[in-house]
């Protein structure tokens, strides 16, 4: 096959053995038709020269790339689901079937979601609904432009089966999605391992996460690892928490077996953007409690950050990981800064005034009830940007009294004028609730996927303005 001298091929999961996955057989469906081909992204892993039948064959099929996984694995796992444990879940509906290394040499699994029954169904039919496939494409390629650490959707195939939903008119389309991403191994994984008091298999676990992802550990033994393993972990959590809250997102399902070990956002299901800030603002209908609203998303993460510590308990002493966590509220404040002086082309300073300015930031925008993505677009580059903000459409806001200090914090952290294209729109890509269901509406009635496509190259020079 036609891969480039980019693929390089790495499987490594496979080497822990049986007892984290069970080998299982892809669906075979009745059509394999293409929506979405992330050719960006396959170029950096050296697959962007399959032929359409190819990638149909890999991506679709199933088959096995060259020199990687003979057969895919569906992992094992346990979580806490709305913090309820659950020891009857694990990949239901989706498996890995490759790891590969990207431009950046990082080890990155190819997973699925929709490809079939695995022993962890339970009563699933393993499918994803073509309207679920296509809400990940774009939540994926928008949080990427947002700056948030995410896993990427690769491919897109309408699969050609009439699915019953409870949540979606029924029947429905149905699909498979391949994500690229950097480790599926969940705090789930952990906390099976602990529930079934696997200490092997523990201290296995945890050697195969510092050599393929936190390599500078691999010199520390015993205790000692597992509290740098664990503090990393943590803090990579806490600065993707931060991201989340910069990039108004609700990610709307925090379960302990959807948070990762690398810190990267990834299967996305029930998310939101926020039109306006409102810290109870929730993504899943069934979240009645508010539990992963806007606002608690830190909490949640570092809840679930304590329930991976518990199952490290396991083999290491609970105080020595009490301390490691302690480290998620620094981490929390300085990513929360990173992300928004990011999204706005701030310049730093000291930090107690920069945190404050973001509490004064986050007051006023829930106060004011400005458009969320609207006050990043007007203010990009702080006080350079103060013309451009009067010129847009809610610039009443803007010269309100409530508004002096906010502005006077801007101008103090101005960077450069934005130049790029985009910044002359008078409004934002967005994908509120609203114009997903909008581009969602002609493919459900006419199978007309241009609002679709143009959504994508909309967010995609959203992309390149923000790189720039």
């Amino acid at each position: 096959m036609p891969v480039t001298d980019q693929y390089r091929p790495d499987p490594r999961f496979a080497a822990l053995g049986p007892a984290f996955a069970d080998a299982v057989t892809p669906a075979r469906f009745p059509q394999h038709t293409l929506r979405w081909r992330n050719q960006g992204w396959a170029s950096r892993i050296g697959l962007d020269d399959l032929s359409v039948g190819e990638w149909e064959a890999h991506l679709a099929r199933f088959e096995p790339l060259p020199g990687n996984m003979p057969a895919p694995l569906a992992m094992r796992y346990h979580g806490h689901q709305f913090r309820n444990y659950n020891p009857d879940i694990g990949d239901g509906r989706g498996f890995l079937y490759a790891q590969l290394r990207d431009d950046a040499g990082r080890l990155l699994d190819l997973g699925t979601k929709g490809s079939g029954q695995t022993p962890y169904s339970r009563f699933g039919d393993g499918r994803l609904t073509l309207k679920g496939g296509v809400r990940e494409v774009l939540a994926a390629a928008m949080l990427e432009a947002r700056g948030v650490y995410t896993s990427k959707a690769l491919s897109l195939f309408e699969t050609g089966e009439a699915l019953t939903r409870g949540d979606e008119p029924s029947p429905t389309r149905s699909s498979v999605l391949v994500r690229l991403s950097h480790s599926h191994i969940r705090f789930g994984t952990f906390q099976r391992l602990a529930f079934f008091e696997q200490r092997d298999e523990m201290w296995a676990l945890i050697e195969h996460a510092v050599e393929n992802y936190y390599p500078e550990f691999q010199n520390l033994a015993g205790e000692v690892k597992i509290a740098a393993l664990f503090g990393a972990i943590a803090e990579a959590n806490a600065r993707l928490a931060a991201s989340w809250m910069a990039a108004g997102f609700v990610h709307g399902v925090l379960n302990t077996d959807n948070l990762n070990i690398t810190g990267e956002s990834f299967d996305y299901g029930p998310w939101r953007f926020v039109p306006t800030s409102d810290p109870v603002f929730t993504a899943a209908y069934f979240d009645e409690t508010g539990l992963y609203a806007f606002g608690r998303q830190p909490e949640a993460v570092s809840w679930a950050l304590a329930q991976l510590g518990g199952a490290l308990t396991l083999v290491c002493q609970a105080s020595i990981l009490e301390r490691e966590l302690a480290r998620f509220a620094q981490a929390y404040q300085l990513g929360l800064r990173e992300h928004v002086f990011a999204r706005l082309w701030l310049r730093a300073g000291e930090i107690e005034a920069d945190m404050a300015f973001l509490g004064a930031l986050f007051d006023w925008l829930t106060e004011s009830q400005a458009g969320w993505d609207q006050f990043f677009h007007d203010w990009i580059g702080g006080g350079a940007s103060a013309s451009r903000a009067a010129a847009s459409p809610q610039a009443a806001l803007y010269v309100q009294p409530a508004f002096a200090e906010l502005r006077a914090g801007l101008a103090a952290r101005a960077s450069a004028l934005p130049t790029h294209p985009y910044f002359q729109r008078p409004r934002p890509a967005g994908l509120l609730i609203e114009d997903v269901e909008a581009l969602w509406a002609p493919i459900a009635e006419r199978d007309d996927w241009a609002l679709f496509e143009a959504k994508l190259a909309e967010i995609d020079q959203a992309r390149q303005a923000f790189a720039a």
